[in-house]
């Protein structure tokens, strides 16, 4: 007759599995975890990302809007500028242009500059149009040339906006201007506008009333706006083309 095994040599198989099967489940257990805390931190640094995007996208949005203001001339409330030094360009030789006979002096003192540019206006740009995306000198203007306090403007630079102080900046990408690599800057591109196209109709009123531009001058200005974000690899551009009409009346 065959005999059974000793009962304690049962038990002593059956201890052995389930520390096996116990050490099995704790590592799953710190794979997961371990895989839990990596999608929590990749998900963090989008955010983060996506957060500081964001604000640079919101600064940026905030120099297209001082610079219209330091082509209309008007102060961050809307009133007339009235200021002393760069506010209002009371004290700069670079003005936007009021009539006719200031467009050409300007565009050819700016055109015979390295840059192109000066106190945050430009010709038209013939070279490499993405000149933030230029680190190259032998290829176009770069960014680092474009980002110095005599070519490129700041906020508030030339309409006073206000920034806020140290410990209460409004915009603290704004308020930044401790390097040129911090903060934001614009540019303002002087397009003048064909006289002779306002009879082509191109353009046209009256009845069919499509686009009738009243400029004075006949000036469209190109605004590249430039800020960088709190991390290093944040940078946002904005661009948009400003007709200043002048009211009929």
């Amino acid at each position: 007759m065959q005999r059974m095994p000793p009962v304690h040599h049962r038990h002593q198989q059956q201890r052995g599995i389930a520390l096996f099967v116990v050490i099995v489940f704790v590592m799953l257990s710190m794979l997961l975890a371990l895989w839990a805390s990596r999608t929590s931190l990749f998900n963090e640094m989008v955010v983060g990302n996506d957060a500081d995007y964001q604000r640079a996208f919101e600064a940026a949005q905030a120099l297209l809007q001082d610079a219209e203001l330091d082509i209309r001339g008007e102060n961050a409330d809307g009133s007339f500028c009235t200021g002393s030094g760069d506010i209002c360009r009371t004290g700069t030789p670079d003005k936007i242009p009021l009539e006719a006979k200031d467009v050409g002096p300007l565009l050819a003192t700016l055109d015979s500059l390295t840059t192109k540019c000066r106190n945050g206006l430009c010709v038209k740009r013939s070279d490499k149009q993405d000149f933030w995306n230029n680190a190259d000198a032998s290829k176009g203007i770069t960014l680092a040339q474009m980002t110095v306090n005599t070519i490129g403007a700041r906020y508030g630079q030339f309409t006073g906006a206000a920034v806020g102080t140290a410990s209460a900046p409004a915009n603290p990408i704004l308020a930044d201007t401790s390097a040129a690599t911090q903060g934001g800057w614009y540019w303002i591109e002087v397009l003048p506008y064909d006289e002779s196209s306002k009879s082509s109709g191109l353009i046209v009123g009256g009845p069919n009333n499509l686009l009738p531009l009243n400029l004075t001058p006949s000036v469209v200005y190109r605004i590249t706006a430039l800020a960088y974000g709190r991390k290093p690899n944040t940078l946002v551009v904005l661009q948009q083309s400003y007709a200043q009409q002048k009211r009929k009346d």
